[in-house]
């Protein structure tokens, strides 16, 4: 924790002006300490000065660490809902800038609630990917901590640098409050530092970089400099389908909902330089989800399947035909080899 930071936190007790000028400041400091490196990748850059290192994002359900991520990337890799539970799978996104390369993993949000076969294996995913990492983001919104961050907060391992990162900056409002809550937050965890920041604002972003470069060992790369993640196409187009059923149904839908590619073929054509052909499955646990999803008169899934097309065409630079079918498969949340042959781990 830098000292900037640590005089903030002693002076929580203070009178409510000096706290807010001894917060600006603590701001300010963790502002510009990471203003560094964000250039654009350089292809020339030898080997014995390169640094690469792998990243985790953590938090509970909803704190933004997708939008995080994707951010970070540069490109929307992982999917955003208001919905919690969102991202269910490992996700690793790539940037490189100058002579670093980041592998960033966006984690599902730690489950403390519903311990299904489902759950297990998000839970599972988690904790696969702080065990072996260089850095982690724990990611929190600023001047809050509830039992569900307390809750992602034990699982970490001590050795590997922690950085808190209070995020949505720019919904709090009295900043002064922070001090007694940076104060608190200091006594959870010998944190490395703290970043506050808000997913949505590019200074923030470059900032972020520069402070999380430190942190990274100096090894060669282990991507090419233009990759962006190590997904494929098709997981990417499972993904899009299931965003957009989130976003379309709200709370309406259990969060048990998931989709399935069934095809992913790429075809030639005459008129388009790629042309991809999509068949897509939406898996629900009740009739009645199934009648949610489809719609009066079809209506939503044609909304949901014209989204995902419209989306999957952009980031794939293809033109796409996408089918989705809608079925029932009762309790395959609790069913731990469905849940497996859905693509869980």
């Amino acid at each position: 924790m830098n000292d900037a930071t640590k005089n903030v936190a002693g002076s929580a007790d203070s009178a409510s002006a000096q706290g807010q000028n001894d917060l600006d400041a603590m701001l300010a400091a963790a502002r510009t300490a990471g203003a560094v490196k964000a250039a654009g990748a350089n292809p020339s850059v030898p080997v014995e000065g390169q640094r690469c290192g792998v990243i985790a994002i953590v938090g509970k359900p909803n704190v933004g660490k997708s939008t995080l991520m994707n951010a970070l990337v540069g490109q929307k890799i992982s999917i955003t809902s208001r919905k919690a539970q969102t991202t269910r799978h490992r996700i690793t996104g790539i940037r490189t800038l100058g002579a670093t390369q980041f592998v960033f993993v966006d984690t599902p949000g730690f489950q403390t609630k519903h311990s299904t076969a489902l759950n297990k294996s998000l839970n599972k995913t988690v904790m696969g990917a702080i065990g072996d990492v260089d850095l982690i983001l724990f990611v929190v919104e600023a001047g809050n901590f509830t039992l569900a961050d307390a809750k992602v907060l034990s699982l970490f391992k001590s050795g590997i640098p922690t950085l808190l990162v209070a995020n949505k900056l720019d919904m709090v409002n009295r900043r002064a409050e922070l001090a007694p809550w940076l104060k608190s937050m200091q006594e959870r965890h010998p944190f490395a530092e703290f970043v506050p920041m808000s997913a949505k604002n590019k200074g923030d972003i470059e900032r972020l970089f520069g402070i999380c470069e430190k942190y990274l060992p100096e090894q060669p790369w282990w991507y090419s400099e233009d990759e962006l993640t190590d997904r494929s196409e098709k997981f990417l187009a499972g993904e899009t389908v299931r965003e957009k059923l989130f976003r379309f149904t709200g709370d309406e839908l259990p969060y048990t909902s998931t989709v399935v590619i069934d095809k992913f073929d790429e075809e030639p054509s005459k008129t388009h330089k790629r042309f991809v052909r999509v068949a897509a499955t939406i898996v629900v646990e009740r009739d009645g989800h199934k009648a949610m999803v489809i719609g009066e008169k079809g209506e939503r899934l044609k909304r949901i399947s014209t989204d995902a097309r419209q989306e999957l065409e952009k980031l794939l630079d293809a033109k796409v035909f996408l089918e989705v079918w809608v079925k029932v498969r009762s309790g395959w949340a609790d069913d731990e080899a469905r849940v497996r042959s859905f693509g869980y781990e």
